[in-house]
């Protein structure tokens, strides 16, 4: 199997618009979540939500191309025929919202493909691509498929970007499910009550040891394994004892040939719903049994940003194996009960070379994807 280089990461976020600012707010423990202006958001149960600041579509085109356009300043050549995997749950949302309104919408923003057109078109990328929607997992299973094309030497390099925006229509779900927490999202605190939505994006060069050497790259991290399971339990509701996220991570393992001694960090999905991380915590117990692994969740300071959350997870995620630095769990301040791994509202410190990064989604989505630092 080919091994799996990254060897660029970028993102935006509510923090900050690189992935330079978002990492040094994330330390400080400081976060984006904060009334929201882009919509009255005052006859829903929350007012709160992380969003990129200064996001102009000059027209009637979405909100997500400027997001884009952003995420992609300072961004390397892409290397020949470079494979294209996107991933967005809502795509250009605020067109749809545009029209229903009967205002004018581009409609070319309609396709939740737009976004894969208009970069393969902006990049100059002519071979065929793909855009992964598997909910809030998306992202973690287009890096899992980016990964696996590399692997099996049907591509030596696939750029993975991943985006979603904060839009009334989603608030509104959140809203109707009552996933929403007034004071902001609280990851793996006794007193959490929901989730808080967020936006922005992630993109990740990922080829083949042997492309990044050729081209003297050294890259800034790995992408040794990789699982994905669906639990077939609710709609919107995760197995309870984690059946489906304890396939995914063990999958993941196999695939990196490595055993639970060797995770040294795990940044999990860290909701703040009662349901989702209670579920997480007991995933994570059957899988690692006594161990106490340092775990985090950055969604208290950038917030849930759907699609693209695995994917700025894993830029975070490898950032942290660079620094030997879990940045905190913004939100925490009371460990909720069972919960026996170490989230604080701290950095923490890491001692290895191996993280754990995991999503779930609506559907009884789940993906785990093992990072692995100090790229040669």
């Amino acid at each position: 199997m080919n091994e799996i280089r990254i060897t660029e990461a970028a993102s935006v976020t509510g923090l900050g618009p690189d992935l330079e600012t978002t990492w040094r707010r994330l330390l400080a423990g400081e976060t984006a979540i904060r009334p929201i202006r882009r919509f009255d958001a005052g006859r829903y149960s929350a007012r709160n939500a992380s969003w990129v600041e200064g996001l102009e579509s000059g027209g009637n085109r979405s909100l997500l191309y400027p997001l884009l356009e952003r995420l992609l300043v300072g961004f390397g050549p892409l290397p020949t025929g470079c494979r294209l995997v996107t991933a967005t749950t809502k795509g250009c949302i605020d067109t749809f919202e545009r029209v229903r309104k009967g205002l004018p919408g581009a409609v070319d923003d309609i396709p939740v493909s737009g976004p894969l057109t208009w970069l393969a078109s902006r990049l100059g990328l002519n071979g065929p691509g793909v855009n992964i929607n598997s909910a809030c997992a998306s992202s973690s299973m287009a890096v899992a498929r980016a990964a696996a094309m590399i692997a099996s030497g049907r591509a030596d390099a696939v750029l993975v970007v991943c985006m979603d925006l904060v839009s009334e229509f989603v608030f509104s779900g959140f809203h109707a499910l009552q996933a929403l927490d007034p004071a902001g999202c609280r990851p793996f605190d006794r007193n959490r009550n929901g989730l808080s939505l967020g936006e922005g994006g992630a993109a990740l060069l990922m080829m083949s040891a042997e492309t990044a050497r050729r081209k003297g790259i050294r890259g800034i991290g790995s992408v040794v394994g990789w699982g994905a399971s669906n639990d077939a339990t609710h709609v919107t509701a995760p197995a309870r004892d984690g059946c489906g996220l304890i396939q995914a991570v063990r999958r993941a393992m196999a695939k990196a040939s490595i055993g639970t001694d060797d995770i040294a960090a795990i940044n999990a999905h860290g909701t703040g719903t009662v349901y989702n991380d209670e579920m997480e915590v007991t995933a994570f117990e059957t899988v690692f049994g006594s161990r106490r692994i340092p775990m985090n969740s950055i969604k208290g300071a950038i917030g849930h940003t759907l699609g693209a959350a695995g994917g700025i997870e894993v830029a975070v995620g490898l950032r942290s194996l660079v620094e030997r630095t879990l940045p905190p769990t913004t939100g925490f301040h009371e460990p909720m009960e069972k919960c026996v791994f170490p989230v604080s509202p701290f950095p923490q410190t890491i001692d290895g070379n191996y993280l754990l990064s995991t999503n779930s989604g609506f559907g009884g989505i789940n993906a785990a994807l093992i990072l692995k630092g100090n790229a040669e």
